[in-house]
């Protein structure tokens, strides 16, 4: 896993125009700029990722589940991929075209999970070039990265997290777990599924990476292309990032469960993702700002 930075959890000012916290920290709400064709073909490709998605969720067949959410992960990375390259060749960017600052709200102070539930989020964004602080409560994150990026992270994670929680549940509501401590367990656990879907994940998006540079078309010159997007991400976050130290999911004081641990990991194997509208009502807070 990517590092995760720590940001220090202080009452964010929200107005119309923007939101800044008491340190000044920034994070834009860009005007909506006139459609273009890029995100026009953006729009389209994240109606292509949620329908691939729905699938992957609608199958008792864990063969083809997998195969839906590694489509998934994997036309995800060819439209980031696609935009990237758009942007290289286009002589007038405008501000969506740029790297962003997003605040996502995970849950309220307090609530159970908050831990394991940035741990799954920031793996996420670790497979599609999305870099994230942490609050010091973990109660929110700044994403930073292009917008189409973000979005699919977002629509992964929102997902993924319900099911994180109703496969742990199962498993302590099993029994399985003594005599092991309930909190340690229901911790390892979804740490552990967490790590797996993140496997998965930055697999598919190795593999859609390697496949566009393989394909790509004469004079693009993709692999270049992603370099650059790269370098331009880092520049952006070491600008942007007020962070200070180092986010651990875990503290050292945590206790460890190998059976927890591995019950996580196959659950983390099984995960479909999806976005299905019976859904909607389970899921943990998730605001973009």
């Amino acid at each position: 896993m990517s590092h995760v930075w720590l940001i220090e959890t202080q009452p964010e000012r929200i107005d119309n125009h923007g939101c800044q916290n008491a340190s000044g920290a920034c994070c834009r709400r860009l005007s909506s700029p006139s459609p273009n064709l890029a995100f026009v073909t953006e729009d389209k490709q994240l109606s292509r990722i949620a329908a691939l998605l729905r699938q992957a969720e609608g199958t008792d067949n864990a063969h083809e589940a997998e195969a839906f959410m590694a489509a998934a992960q994997r036309l995800a990375t060819a439209t980031s991929i696609d935009l990237a390259v758009a942007r290289a060749h286009s002589a007038k960017r405008d501000a969506q075209a740029r790297p962003t600052q997003r605040t996502i709200t995970i849950g309220e102070a307090g609530t159970r999970g908050l831990r394991t539930y940035v741990n799954l989020f920031a793996l996420i964004a670790g497979a599609n070039d999305v870099t994230c602080d942490v609050a010091s409560n973990s109660t929110y994150v700044y994403a930073y990265g292009f917008a189409e990026d973000i979005d699919a992270v977002h629509a992964l994670y929102a997902s993924l997290v319900v099911q994180m929680v109703r496969a742990s549940d199962a498993y302590i509501s099993s029994g399985a777990h003594r005599p092991t401590p309930t909190i340690t367990a229901r911790l390892n656990f979804q740490l552990a599924f967490g790590t797996r879907v993140g496997q998965r994940l930055t697999d598919a998006r190795q593999e859609a990476r390697a496949e566009a540079v393989k394909t790509e078309k004469r004079g693009t010159g993709t692999e270049l292309v992603l370099r650059d997007k790269d370098i331009e991400l880092r520049d952006f976050y070491k600008g942007a990032s007020m962070a200070r130290g180092q986010w651990r999911a875990v503290s050292a004081q945590a206790g460890y469960s190998s059976h927890a641990r591995r019950a996580g990991d196959r659950a983390g194997r099984r995960a479909k993702l999806g976005a299905s509208p019976e859904l909607a009502g389970a899921r943990t807070a998730l605001d973009k700002n």
